[in-house]
This record gives C-alpha cells, structure tokens and sequence, in this order.
C-alpha cells in the first residue's frame, strides 16, 4: 500500500504540473498581444494628463508625507527587503475616477493570496495638497471595510502631503494630471504602479480594473521571487509582461518548451511505474515477497 501512496502523489503532483502548463498555454494564446495607440492627440483641457512610463527609475524614497493618523511619514517607510510596493495616486473627495481606482484595486488584493504588509504594500497618496488626514483615514476606513481582511491595515497606507511632495512623487513615477478650477477637480489617468523593495519602478497597469494574476506575477518578479510558489516560477517562465499593456503575455517558445519536458517527465515515471508493476507482479507470482 505504501508504494501504491507513493506513486499515487508521484503522478498527482506530476499531473498538476502539466495541468498548469497546459492552463498557461491555453489562456496565454487566448491573450492579443499590443497595447493602445499611445501617440494620440490628447483632448484641450487634457493636455498635461497621462501616464509616462520610467521603468527602472528611482522613486525617491525620501519624501515626505502625512499618513491617516496625522504622523508625518517618509515614503521610504514603507519599502522593506522582498517586499514590492503598489503605489496609486487618487485624492479623497474624487467623485467618481478615483474610487473605482480604489475600488477595482480592493478587487484584486481580494483575490491574490498574499497579504497586505507581509507580502507587499500598498500606498496609496493623495494628489490634492489640501486633503487632510481626517480624509484619509475616512478613506481608509471605508477600502478596509470592503478588503475585509483582518490585519491588511498594516500594510495599506493612505498619505496626503504639500504640492512640491506630491509634484515630485508623480514626476518620479511619470503620472500627468492637473487641476480645473472651474470644476475644481484634478484630470489624471487611472492606473497603479508596482515598485520595488529597493524603490525601482517595475511595472504599470491600466484602467480601473487588474487582473490579480498579472498582479501577482508581478509582485513575484518585482520582489525578486522571494515570495511566490513553484507554480508562480513556472508561470513566469511562460509569461512576459508587456509594459505597452500593462499585461502579461505568453511567451510561446517557453510554453513549448515546458510541455515538451511535462511530456517526458510523465512518459518515463509512467514507464518505471508501469516497471517496477511489472517486477513486482513477477515477484508474487513466484511466490518471492
């Protein structure tokens, strides 16, 4: 019985891992690869509104801010080693953009395993200088109410700071917007940027929605796979991302490659299960225990 066990978990784990082959295979060539057209003429009003990208650029970690509790913070508290951050900029009293940025990022968190301050961060940073912490804290408040994940407070951080802080901050990351007075609202582009432990800009994602999948592989690369499981390696073998998506796409090469090893794994354990049956068969049937 035990060799039956022992060869039973052999092609269970064997099978999963074809399983997420074939998983990564098929929905990598369902996925269109290409991005959006990014030399479009922005509309009058829009013209200072958008999202550079500065991959690989340093955000500066020195900056200083307000967190919900009214304590001033650097932004570098809260960069720690294998720890990518998730940095968003809103601002509180936003009447529709922001909250479905906050909202479709809840969404996510939800979704992906890891946790909020043990994983990785979240910071998110208000664009209106004249936003207090009382606002944030309204705000944080309400998201954490929505995530429902006990202890995720310690690791979302809601700040609000002086214009040239806040300047700076968005010039850093590439994040475009500006103020109407007529309005008085703030334009900006919606989207989140994943940072590294050590304050690199590693990725951009787009819209109001994310994929938690492209979220967390991003979070194992951005982290330098201190975090993750196996299965989170092999999908990063097969996905690249794709920064004019903001997505991960299927690298077609390594899928085939990954298949074609599952393959050959599964026909030799086969082969020696089918094998070391065989013997044993053999064995009993002579009357040799």
């Amino acid at each position: 019985m035990a060799l039956i066990d022992i060869r039973q978990s052999w092609i269970n784990r064997t099978a999963l891992l074809t399983a997420l082959a074939c998983a990564v295979a098929g929905s990598g060539f369902a996925q269109v690869i290409g991005g959006p057209d990014t030399k479009r003429v922005r509309p009058s009003g829009l013209e200072h509104v958008g999202i550079e990208q500065k991959l690989d650029d340093q955000v500066p970690l020195d900056l200083q801010f307000r967190d919900e509790t009214g304590k001033t913070v650097k932004l570098g508290d809260y960069f720690h080693p294998g720890r990518p951050v998730v940095l968003n900029l809103v601002y509180y009293n936003c009447p529709m953009l922001c909250g479905e940025v906050l909202q479709g990022l809840t969404a996510a968190v939800k979704v992906i395993k890891f946790m909020p301050g043990k994983e990785f961060e979240v910071v998110t940073v208000s664009i209106d200088p004249r936003e207090g912490p009382e606002l944030a804290a309204a705000k944080k408040q309400t998201f954490m109410e929505r995530l429902d994940r006990p202890g995720a407070e310690k690791g979302w951080h809601f700040l609000v700071g002086d214009k040239p802080q806040i300047d700076a901050l968005a010039n850093a990351i590439g994040w475009e917007y500006q103020y109407d007075p007529k309005t008085d609202q703030f334009a900006h582009a919606a989207g989140i940027v994943l940072v590294t432990p050590k304050g690199k800009i590693a990725q951009y994602y787009y819209g109001v929605e994310y994929s938690a999948r492209d979220m967390r592989l991003g979070m194992v690369e951005a982290s330098q796979n201190k975090i993750g499981t196996l299965a989170d390696q092999v999908l990063l073998y097969c996905y690249h991302y794709d920064p004019r998506t903001g997505k991960y796409g299927a690298i077609i090469t390594n899928i085939i490659r990954l298949s074609g090893v599952a393959t050959v794994v599964i026909l030799g354990g086969f082969l020696v299960i089918m094998f070391r049956r065989d013997h044993q068969d053999k064995g009993i049937g002579t009357g040799r225990a």
